[in-house]
């Protein structure tokens, strides 16, 4: 029927000239090439067989319309009490509203899961199984968040906070120069083969935030096995500046392809092809950013065995907030500790599960089973938003909050500020987590890493650069 009123409409009126109606009208639905396509045909004075001829290297793809009901996910969390309510609710509701997606076969929730905004955007605590496509909203700009531990045998718990103070780095922004750790020059050389990393700005800000941990949530822990007694550090940070900018280009290109092949689907959802150039390209992004970010960790722990001239009796690893390949299927954990041992083939070892700073952080192994996808939990979560907890302690001082939740530890602050955002009490109960997580039979529990003391960025917007600057103006 198109093709009949197009005709007609070109036979009869061949004197106008053709525009993007006549290119809607045979079926093309409007796109950036439209303006070069329609200045080349009618600068070529093409008829109706050389147009079509011609509009053939544009056929586009059907458009593929969003699931009609939500794919099963399964639910391992549950409200322990009324003020968990809200939440369990939430996260459920936008598991609902995410499981329309288009490539997303199955997925499940954690007992740590929480929202991250709208509904219909992946939850921390969120699973999902995509069929050949990686989606970057669904791994946020934390790419490879992830946990490292080193073993440091009889070492004094004080003597490896002390040393990890002098040698870590938190807040905004990179090491100042003559203070930075080094990137492997074969990590850089690999940026530079890769399409979405052959970027001289994003190579220079990875080699100044090698040896970061950044802010919010990330911390440096000493503790003691409950097993060996042996002191443990652990670090738990992402890959930073690098791979947020990764994010922002992966998000880019996603959007060009929902755009043309899924515009129901929501912005934050898109996803990029994994059988396309592009698909191919970034996906060697992302384990590239993962070695990077494998390699930030073992700077941090190396230059804290060197300092006190000790050797690492063991160390293990996992990110928790990454993509996963099985094949053609791409399992997205946001905030999920992988289990399953074909997800990370070069890892040996158990898993990390922290929780907060007063609490262990469990070290935990498990197999893919109905329930789990072969994944964990990857901490605590929260049940409210970090505005709302400071306003539930409104009636309490800073200082009080600080005495009351860390009696017993030697807790830090990189910028010597206290945020109350990140004291025990902000998360979800570590005791009903771990309850869940047994109840569930999401995975087990093999020996524990007891609390002596932790490092974080603290109340980094407190005294941020920017309001420096501002204040200095004023005055």
């Amino acid at each position: 029927m198109r093709t009949c009123v197009f005709t007609l409409h070109y036979q009869n009126e061949r004197t106008m000239e053709f525009n993007g109606n006549n290119l809607i009208e045979l079926g093309y639905r409007p796109g950036k090439w439209f303006k070069d396509a329609i200045t080349f045909i009618n600068e070529n004075n093409m008829d109706e067989a050389q147009i079509r001829e011609y509009l053939e290297q544009f056929r586009q793809p059907d458009i593929i319309p969003l699931h009609e009901t939500a794919k099963d996910f399964v639910i391992n969390i549950r409200a322990e009490h009324e003020s968990e309510n809200d939440n369990v609710e939430k996260v459920i509701n936008t598991m609902k509203v995410l499981m329309r997606t288009p490539t997303l076969i199955e997925g499940a929730l954690m007992p740590d899961a929480c929202p991250t905004g709208p509904e219909g955007l992946i939850p921390v605590g969120g699973v999902v199984v995509a069929k050949n496509a990686i989606h970057p909203g669904f791994h946020s700009a934390d790419i490879c968040c992830s946990v490292m531990l080193t073993d440091f045998g009889d070492a004094d718990p004080k003597d490896v906070l002390d040393a990890a103070h002098s040698v870590t780095h938190f807040g905004y922004g990179g090491r100042p120069r003559g203070e930075q750790m080094p990137m492997s020059q074969e990590l850089m050389d690999a940026f530079r083969e890769n399409e979405f990393l052959n970027d001289e700005k994003l190579i220079s800000i990875a080699r100044s935030h090698m040896g970061t941990q950044g802010d919010g949530n990330h911390f440096l822990f000493v503790g003691k096995s409950k097993n060996s007694g042996n002191t443990m550090l652990v670090t738990h940070h992402g890959s930073r500046a690098p791979g947020a900018a990764l994010y922002d280009k992966g998000m880019k290109v996603a959007n060009r392809f929902r755009q043309e092949i899924s515009p129901e689907t929501l912005k934050e959802n898109a996803w990029i092809p994994f059988d396309t150039e592009e698909g191919q390209a970034y996906w060697e992004a992302l384990q590239l950013i993962r070695a990077w970010t494998k390699e930030n960790h073992s700077n941090i722990h190396d230059a804290v065995l060197n300092k006190l001239g000790r050797e690492k009796e063991d160390r293990y690893w996992n990110e928790h907030n990454f993509v996963f390949r099985d094949g053609d299927l791409f399992y997205h954990a946001k905030g999920a500790t992988p289990l399953d041992d074909k997800f990370m083939p070069d890892i040996t070892g158990p898993r990390l599960i922290p929780l907060n700073m007063s609490e262990p952080v469990l070290i935990v192994q498990g197999k893919t089973n109905e329930r789990n996808l072969g994944f964990a939990p990857h901490g605590a979560g929260r049940n409210f938003s970090r505005s709302q907890h400071k306003r539930s302690l409104a009636h309490k001082t800073t200082e009080e909050i600080f005495n009351e939740e860390t009696e017993g530890l030697d807790i830090r602050f990189f910028s010597n500020e206290i945020d109350i955002s990140e004291l025990p009490s902000a998360y979800k109960s570590a005791k009903n987590v771990r309850a869940q997580i047994e109840e569930y039979g999401l995975c087990e529990v093999l020996d524990e890493v007891m609390p002596y003391g932790c490092i974080m960025a603290g109340d980094v917007q407190k005294n941020a650069p920017w309001k420096k600057k501002k204040k200095f103006r004023k005055a």
